[in-house]
């Protein structure tokens, strides 16, 4: 199934449930355990964090004269 399909065919389901205000209460607490099991894909580890910070610091640094420089190179990414 398709994303749009998925949204035609869920907004087809509340406008059902809408008009039941049981079913909308407990919908809506379904929906807020199903919210609070999804992961966070920006959280990490303070170890995970950390060995980023060493990562980078290991790589090597480029450098600008200038903010012209600067500019020139991120045009040029």
């Amino acid at each position: 199934m398709t994303s749009m399909q998925l949204n035609a065919d869920l907004f087809l389901t509340l406008g059902k449930i809408a008009e039941d205000e049981s079913l909308m209460k407990k919908l809506l607490k379904y929906a807020k355990k199903l919210a609070e099991k999804k992961e966070d894909e920006t959280l990490m580890t303070k170890d995970a964090f950390f060995s980023r910070i060493d990562n980078a610091r290991n790589e090597p640094s480029k450098s600008f004269a200038n903010v012209k420089e600067l500019d020139q190179y991120i045009r040029n990414l």
